[in-house]
């Protein structure tokens, strides 16, 4: 049973009682059932449960409750109950790396972001908090994480969360040892949920989704680690090939090679010292030789679609997709990116530009019913690679193109999906919807962990007696 999120207040003493709306009193009345524990992350202590003084539509929590239980401050709550426990939260730790000796930027360049992520729990209902490997106490079961306050960012100790969304910002962080540890840790000796593990491999995506019967038409035709026959194939029949890296992100390592009609050259775009570069070759032979010469080791080659375009740019779209509080899958954000002159993809930092799906619909005469098949394929592969994958994922980013018979195609899915389209003034209600999300789904999370919880009250090892 889950209650609707009220605000969680301190009361100034030390009865260790939790006050409760007088509605939700009279049905422990009723049923002649009382909690006897209360549980913040993962620490459980017993209490008394009595009727809010004041008739309010909010939760109370005595002073020495709240102290032995570690509440970082007053907020927006959720409240479950699982026999003679309730769970009051949750709270949710962001997982990520890179901290900083300063107090006001902790997280470096990335302080911003993650202040921004984490101001959505005064809207949604939980405690919402930044923590890396190194402020987490095994000993105490505590961790010294990061909150963002009305005064700026404060360091505050709490419980290990119920809880875990990973941001870690880079596959190398990802694949060190201590990375891979606390996750361990954290699910086998809590059993904590933990979303949006691993930053996806774009080869693996493929192979996952190639015998997918709904997902494999909108795959263009890849090869992996390709032979020189598979690129001069995919050249003769499409006329253009990508070769970018498998662990590739941001649109780094992409070369595009083009064959020109009644033309005997072969052309090479591709990105250099941050400028967009040209090159012509007499043969692929040698284009290969000279774009490659450390060979095509972990890279992919892949058919070019010839897309909708704008004033001869090619467009892509990027498209946000969430699971919601119901922990299905909902689309958050989409936005039209429009290829730089001369660039190779439509990255901002590459020249490219953002517009809204239907301003770049309605400039280019484009059908509107366009953006109905976008919506329904996005959700369509979120849950193909939900079905195919372990774990829990939580969002994911898709670079999409619609070529000029109107057929979608998946390029890309990411699982940390970068947020260059948010500056865009017309998507303000995209970004607060792909931040709140996120949020939303760890209360999912929550309540589905809490089902599962043991009989807490009766094993006495598991709980504080203050």
């Amino acid at each position: 049973m889950m209650q609707e999120a009220l605000p969680l207040k301190m009361e100034e003493n030390n009865s260790g009682t939790l006050y409760v709306p007088v509605d939700l009193f009279k049905q422990y009345v009723e049923r002649v059932q009382f909690p006897k524990a209360i549980s913040f992350g993962t620490k459980t202590i017993q209490c008394e449960v009595a009727p809010h003084p004041d008739q309010k539509n909010e939760y109370m929590i005595s002073k020495n409750l709240w102290e032995a239980l570690m509440i970082p401050h007053e907020g927006l709550i959720h409240l479950l109950q699982k026999e003679d426990t309730v769970f009051i939260g949750p709270l949710v730790g962001i997982f990520t790396a890179g901290f900083t000796q300063f107090n006001l930027r902790p997280i470096g360049e990335r302080s911003l972001f993650f202040a921004k992520l984490l101001s959505v729990e005064k809207k949604v209902g939980a405690f919402y908090f930044v923590f890396g490997a190194h402020q987490i106490d095994w000993g105490n079961g505590t961790v010294n994480g990061y909150f963002y306050t009305a005064d700026g960012w404060k360091q505050i100790k709490v419980p290990i969360p119920n809880v875990v969304y990973d941001r870690l910002p880079n596959r190398k962080v990802e694949n060190l040892e201590f990375s891979k540890q606390v996750k361990e840790r954290l699910q086998t000796e809590y059993d904590i949920p933990w979303f949006n593990p691993g930053f996806f491999n774009k080869w693996d995506i493929h192979q996952m989704l190639i015998n997918d019967v709904k997902a494999s038409k909108h795959l263009p035709k890849s090869y992996f680690q390709p032979e020189f026959t598979d690129i001069q194939n995919l050249l003769e029949t499409y006329k253009q090939v990508y070769i970018k890296p498998a662990n590739g992100s941001l649109g780094l390592g992409i070369q595009q090679l083009i064959q020109k009609k009644d033309e005997p050259f072969v052309y090479c775009r591709f990105r250099n010292n941050e400028e967009n570069r040209l090159r012509r070759y007499s043969s692929l032979k040698r284009l290969v030789r000279r774009q490659f010469p450390f060979g095509l080791e972990d890279m992919i080659a892949q058919q070019g679609i010839n897309l909708l375009k704008w004033n001869n740019n090619p467009i892509d779209f990027r498209i946000h997709t969430n699971k919601d509080e119901h922990g299905r899958w909902c689309l958050s954000a989409i936005a039209a990116k429009i290829a730089g002159t001369g660039s190779i993809t439509t990255h901002v930092k590459s020249g490219g530009e953002v517009k809204t799906v239907k301003e770049i619909l309605h400039d280019i005469g484009a059908n509107p019913a366009i953006i109905k098949k976008l919506h329904e394929t996005a959700l369509m592969l979120s849950e193909r690679i939900d079905h195919h994958m372990p774990g829990f994922i939580g969002e994911i980013g898709f670079d999409i193109g619609v070529d000029q018979s109107e057929h979608v195609w998946m390029f890309e899915a990411n699982s940390k999906p970068g947020r260059t389209i948010f500056s865009h003034p017309k998507l303000k209600g995209d970004d607060l919807q792909s931040r709140r999300l996120p949020l939303e789904y760890a209360i999912f999370l929550f309540k589905q962990s809490v089902e599962k919880q043991p009989e807490l009250v009766n094993a006495n090892e598991h709980f504080l007696q203050l």
